[in-house]
């Protein structure tokens, strides 16, 4: 899970992944703890942080390297964005506004800039609004106020997959994405709708990151074992070398992909195998060999990425970069499991 908020602050912002840089202000324990919120409308292109059908930031590349494939893809891409909402004074809601301008922005150009955008290679961005459950959600000893907060956010993301199943999937293969809380609804959400279910054979593969996932988690969806492999899920958490999580728990049966080798096996995989990962300045590209990798342990080590900057980092925290350190190899992997699955279609 992450670390206090001022351990992880300087590696937000150059990882420029979350915008939960500004202060953290914790909702009111005995107000009204449903959100009161605008329900968002998926019917609208606003409630969409990313949709093949407007212009967002899931279409950039960095340093404009790479092609934006959307518009002729045969893959979906269904992605959940991980916690931005941290609330601002005055602000006592245990759930993000979906119709602040100021929160949208916030999510645009973090998440979706840095993460989102990796799939556009793979295929087409659906990159829902929800409701998401408060920070302080995930530390509050106020259990009832933070489940019903993530109740509320999964209801949320739901909705979306259900109004993109009926909208806009049209029996087309898709991949699942997310980050941190939004593997917190990604995993439900595949439990629910394709876990044993008939829908699951549309599955490309998913990228469930940022959050632990033990490998029995689902009865039918299996941990993806090499680049290619399809129908099966990929995660991990990054920390520095020789670190282990608070209250580690030794022989853990978390699923630990390699985003280097693609493999949970726990070979090393050096720097030299890293494609490129995307710093601080989306738009001057990427930083090839920016770190090696080895799975852990239920955790996945690297060493410490040097560039410039670098030495101010004290934290072994690596979970706002658990995407943007390996950029360029997920976005490929991402495309070579859309190729593969789109292959075995046709020779069925």
């Amino acid at each position: 899970m992450l670390e206090k908020h001022h351990l992880w602050l300087l590696l937000v912002v150059i990882f420029a992944v979350s915008a939960c840089s500004k202060k953290v202000y914790r909702p009111a324990s005995q107000t009204e703890r449903r959100s009161q919120t605008t329900a968002p409308d998926y019917d609208k292109l606003e409630f969409w942080a990313a949709h093949p059908d407007k212009k967002d930031n899931a279409d950039r590349t960095p340093g404009n390297l790479f092609e934006d494939n959307q518009s002729t893809a045969a893959v979906d891409v269904f992605y959940i964005y991980p916690t931005i909402y941290t609330g601002k004074k005055g602000q006592d809601q245990w759930n993000a506004p979906v119709d602040d301008p100021e929160f949208n922005k916030s999510v645009d150009e973090t998440a979706i800039l840095n993460q989102a955008s990796i799939f556009n290679g793979a295929g087409k961005i659906y990159a829902p609004r929800y409701r998401q459950a408060h920070l302080h959600a995930y530390f509050s000893k106020d259990r009832e106020a933070s489940k019903e907060a993530f109740a509320l956010a999964y209801e949320d993301v739901r909705s979306a997959f259900e109004y993109y199943l009926e909208h806009y999937n049209n029996g087309r293969p898709f991949i699942i994405a997310s980050h941190s809380q939004g593997t917190t609804h990604a995993g439900p959400l595949m439990r629910e709708f394709l876990d044993g279910k008939p829908l699951g054979k549309q599955l490309v593969a998913a990228y469930v990151v940022g959050i632990e996932v033990p490998a029995d988690y689902f009865d039918e969806i299996k941990p993806c074992l090499g680049p290619e492999d399809t129908g099966c899920f990929c995660s991990w958490r990054t920390w520095q070398r020789d670190y282990l999580p608070r209250n580690h728990k030794k022989g853990n049966n978390y699923v630990v992909t390699n985003p280097l080798n693609w493999t949970i096996e726990t070979t090393y995989a050096s720097a030299d195998l890293n494609q490129g990962g995307v710093l601080y300045n989306f738009k001057k590209g990427v930083k090839k060999k920016l770190v090696d990798a080895q799975v852990h342990d239920g955790v996945l080590w690297v060493k410490k990425p040097k560039f410039f900057g670098s030495m101010f980092i004290k934290m072994k925290n690596y979970h706002v970069g658990d995407y943007n350190l390996f950029y360029v190899n997920v976005r490929n992997n991402a495309i070579l499991r859309a190729k593969k699955f789109l292959e075995q279609q046709k020779s069925e």
